[in-house]
């Protein structure tokens, strides 16, 4: 599809990505900012997808882990995740060990360092606070890629208003 274009090209650019992926709920958003994060994986880079709640972010690991077939690693970092496992998610994340991680606002916590961090996709982006949203793109340095996913649609002078420079691709189908 073009916005599969526009996001490669992007992403592909030398500035940084920020780009609004808009679309109604079941119109694909999910599907387009997984193939996207495919490419930045294939790349050597790790992605982050956040969500606002926990059982957003089961149904997207569930969803990544069928949609992906091939050998990526995936983890599942909520606030509900036992210490234990937490520890180690922690650690291969460090390592770059983990390709996509998926979670809620448990992805910000100081001590979640990323080795290469390329794309940071946060979904329904309105329910984060701006400045939690820099915070976790700051994980990955000012080159870290960034894609928002709303099916609210934004006005443009919002949309402005709120993050400047940024681009807005639609999906209409």
């Amino acid at each position: 599809s073009n916005i599969l274009n526009e996001i490669d090209n992007d992403m592909r650019s030398n500035k940084r990505m920020f780009r609004l992926l808009q679309g109604d709920v079941g119109s694909g958003k999910t599907i387009v900012s997984l193939i996207s994060a495919l490419n930045v994986i294939k790349s050597g880079y790790q992605v982050a997808l956040m969500v606002p709640t926990e059982i957003l972010a089961k149904q997207h690991y569930n969803f990544a882990t069928k949609f992906f077939r091939e050998n990526i690693k995936i983890e599942l970092l909520t606030g509900k995740t036992e210490y234990s496992i937490r520890k180690k998610i922690i650690e291969n994340i460090k390592l770059n060990k983990t390709n996509l991680i998926i979670g809620t606002h448990a992805l910000f916590q100081k001590d979640v360092t990323f080795k290469k961090l390329g794309l940071v996709i946060i979904d329904e982006q309105h329910k984060f606070g701006v400045k939690q949203r820099i915070n976790l793109s700051n994980k990955g340095g000012r080159n870290c890629d960034i894609l928002l996913m709303s099916a609210t649609p934004i006005p443009r002078t919002l949309v402005l208003s709120i993050y400047g420079d940024m681009d807005v691709s639609r999906l209409i189908e």
